[in-house]
């Protein structure tokens, strides 16, 4: 019988796939763009159902326009569920008012931070109540000048592979250890919830080369894969224009910090960062993980 993780990555496989190859314009290859496609998993394969653009408590989309190409991770507080509220609920919502946003151009290429801010308000207006935190991370392809910009709350994250070394990569921002800047709308009557505003993201901006290769993930994946072996990784990819490929990769990623996460003697970067704040720790950090990578075609 097939274990969980691999019946967990066929179906998600078969439904990212369908929603990439959705998203994906047909237009002639003289246009500048991204090639896109994502994996993952939640940490509880078992107890987790399926959704599309959703791992766990982790939540992404992939979407584009006739001027740009925008990535998006967000991964939800699992705090909450100890009140009883679904922490993916807020991410997968906060991204699919992201998505809804860009795919009716109602954006700003240039200003990703709005298009948090945005689907953030809309989260905050929805006549449910969507209660919780998230972190976000826009990633957005601008065809007009072939430039990247990227707004970052918390700590998931982008790096930027070229010629097997990172010429960009995203700032980490966190309260204190393993307490990430987060969007936040909480029940009625908390009022010491940590809720950073979406312009306190760390916003870049910088230009591309054909073949470079883009990872934009949730900390699943930078708290358990070393930063060597994933530009290692993501080096055999550079300048690969084609998906299945790409989708191979990704799959790789998200299988070693799936496996990574939960080998107790692994001194993981996780537990390095620990250790530098007095932390005893070792061995990966169990988590949701999701995997967006894409590769810049000029």
């Amino acid at each position: 019988m097939r274990s969980w993780t691999t019946r967990w990555l066929s179906r998600a496989l078969n439904q990212n796939w369908q929603a990439v190859t959705a998203n994906a314009e047909t237009k002639p290859r003289t246009y500048s763009r991204f090639i896109s496609v994502a994996s993952g998993f939640p940490k509880n394969l078992g107890q987790s159902k399926y959704k599309p653009g959703k791992m766990g408590d982790d939540a992404w989309f992939i979407a584009n326009t006739k001027s740009a190409d925008v990535l998006g991770v967000a991964d939800g507080v699992g705090g909450w569920r100890s009140y009883g509220i679904d922490p993916g609920e807020f991410a997968m919502v906060l991204m699919r008012n992201c998505e809804r946003l860009v795919k009716f151009a109602r954006f700003d290429p240039v200003k990703p931070v709005n298009l948090i801010a945005s689907g953030y308000r809309e989260l905050r207006a929805n006549r449910k109540s969507i209660l919780g935190s998230s972190t976000a991370c826009i990633v957005v392809f601008n065809r007009e000048d072939s430039s990247i910009y990227t707004a970052n709350i918390g700590d998931s994250g982008f790096i930027i592979v070229r010629k097997g070394e990172i010429v960009h990569r995203s700032e980490e921002q966190q309260h204190y250890f393993n307490t990430p800047f987060q969007l936040s709308l909480p029940p009625p009557g908390h009022t010491d919830v940590l809720s950073d505003s979406p312009e306190s993201a760390n916003t870049t901006t910088f230009t591309v080369c054909n073949g470079d290769v883009i990872l934009v993930a949730t900390d699943g994946v930078f708290d358990n894969v070393p930063i060597r072996l994933l530009v290692d990784t993501l080096q055999r990819v550079e300048g690969e224009n084609d998906q299945v490929k790409l989708q191979m990769c990704a799959n790789s990623i998200a299988l070693m910090a799936r496996s990574l996460s939960f080998d107790s003697k692994f001194l993981s970067p996780f537990s390095l960062n620990a250790r530098r704040n007095n932390i005893n720790a070792m061995g990966g950090k169990p988590d949701d993980i999701t995997v967006v990578l894409a590769t810049v075609a000029l």
